[in-house]
């Protein structure tokens, strides 16, 4: 089994594909600046031991290296056993809204945003609980099954937006149901789900799903994200909220407001607590305290321990194509000019 030490760093990995566009551009730079002394072709021709081939090949050493010293940072362990561990905990189904009215702005940065902050708070804070995520907007998806691995939650939860779910709307009942078949039915853990939403709900089904949910003693407890007076929903560009708004058939300006009376009923039949989210808190330490009110349950859960470092292999890889690239010249060699493998 493979698991990071520190999986933040290989978001370092985003940088590869701009390095390579930096070399690209560096080197048109280049030739740019050589035709400058005259015709390309005759220039070459003057610079004989120039090797575009081997200049390359060391870009390519280069980059090879910096990838391997990302995931080397990371540090990659391996599990080497398995081994049954006894926990205390409870099973967390988490819903949230990627609908695009969570991209307003009424709780600042956005509902989203402000959403994704509270989840990562509230995984930093559970102890031998599982957790799973689930998205929904006009469809519902499981986004993360559940699990204890806390820190791939944080990473999946870190790439949601809108764009996950090309179908927009916001189909709660969707999700809650998702929510219930995602759970372990045959663990006798008590189970909860948390739906985070706004409630502008498209559908009528939400409650009759709450009510399943309540049968199969599944508490849903849910957080309403925005505030009553509502706020228009901007259209992001890949520079993020542009001055436009989302508007209707008619040419108006769209305002999304909580629907707390949904969110309330949802709450109640499903025997859990309604929470509002606002702009100087987000109801946190009030969901948190619902969580620890329920029993935790000891059940054995079959892991791999033992996990070892793997790091230094790809450290050494790292200095190896490092230390390959500097020992290649960009010039020929004389010596093997005559061969035609080694001319370009």
């Amino acid at each position: 089994m493979l698991r990071y030490g520190n999986i933040e760093f290989l978001y370092v990995l985003a940088i590869i594909p701009l390095l390579i566009l930096a070399i690209f551009l560096f080197n048109r730079w280049q030739r740019k600046s050589i035709s400058k002394f005259g015709d390309p072709k005759l220039v070459l021709e003057l610079i004989q031991n120039r090797s575009s081939y081997r200049k390359n090949i060391k870009s390519f050493l280069f980059i090879i290296s910096i990838i391997f010293l990302i995931i080397g940072i990371s540090n990659p362990q391996i599990g080497t056993k398995m081994e049954e561990v006894k926990r205390e905990g409870v099973d967390l189904m988490i819903a949230i809204d990627l609908s695009h009215s969570m991209m307003a702005q009424d709780i600042k940065p956005n509902r989203l945003e402000r959403a994704k902050q509270a989840i990562s708070r509230l995984i930093d804070k559970l102890e031998g609980d599982r957790i799973g995520l689930v998205v929904f907007a006009g469809e519902a998806y499981v986004q993360l099954p559940i699990t204890t691995d806390y820190s791939a939650a944080k990473l999946f939860l870190s790439t949601l937006n809108t764009s996950v779910i090309p179908t927009q709307g916001t189909k709660i009942a969707s999700a809650i149901e998702l929510c219930i078949n995602s759970f372990d039915k045959d663990n006798s853990q008590n189970k909860a789900i948390i739906l985070i939403t706004d409630g502008e709900n498209h559908d009528q089904d939400a409650v009759n799903s709450a009510q399943k949910a309540a049968e199969q003693n599944i508490f849903i407890h849910t957080l309403g994200m925005g505030l009553k007076k509502g706020g228009p929903i901007p259209i992001y560009n890949k520079y993020g909220p542009s001055s436009e708004f989302r508007k209707d058939k008619e040419g108006n300006i769209i305002i999304t407001k909580l629907n707390e009376t949904i969110l309330r009923e949802i709450a109640e039949t499903g025997n859990g607590t309604y929470i509002r989210a606002n702009n100087s808190k987000t109801g946190l330490s009030v969901l948190f305290e619902e969580i620890n009110k329920m029993e935790k349950k000891e059940i054995g859960t079959m892991i791999f321990t033992n996990y070892k470092d793997r790091f230094q292999i790809f450290i050494s890889l790292s200095l190896f194509f490092l230390i390959l690239n500097l020992l290649i010249l960009q010039r020929k060699n004389n010596w093997i000019s005559n061969f035609n493998i080694f001319k370009s």
